[in-house]
């Protein structure tokens, strides 16, 4: 939280973060982040209502919905359980994700495995 009684607009990067963690780990079975890495590229992120203390059952959603030759794209929402269990989109955002060779420091080409496992857990990408 922050002095405004909200949380900080630099946490929602992080929970972006978090949230592309825990989707790649289950889209793809093969991920191994020491053996595969991206760089982050571009990250944006559009704030719609703030996230206070009060505010019930907060989660994120994550999504692959762009994939090019070495590169893909993630979106994110983050929404809470707002009266009558309607939900509540605090934050919306996007980021763009380059593969690299981790030992030459180059962009490579998105992984055939990785490419048929996304695919396969987004069946409309």
């Amino acid at each position: 939280m922050d002095a405004l009684g909200h949380v900080n607009n630099v946490m929602y990067i992080d929970y972006f973060q978090i949230g592309r963690g825990y989707y790649m780990n289950q889209a793809s079975k093969t991920w191994d982040w020491f053996k595969h890495m991206f760089v982050i590229a571009n990250i944006s992120c559009n704030y719609i209502k703030e996230i206070k203390l009060d505010v019930k059952h907060p989660r994120i959603g994550v999504r692959i919905s762009k994939m090019g030759s070495k590169s893909f794209e993630i979106e994110y929402a983050i929404v809470s359980e707002g009266e009558n269990r309607e939900l509540i989109l605090h934050a919306i955002g996007t980021s763009t994700q380059v593969m690299i060779d981790m030992k030459e420091k180059k962009t490579i080409e998105l992984p055939s495995w990785m490419r048929e496992e996304i695919t396969s857990y987004e069946p409309e990408l």
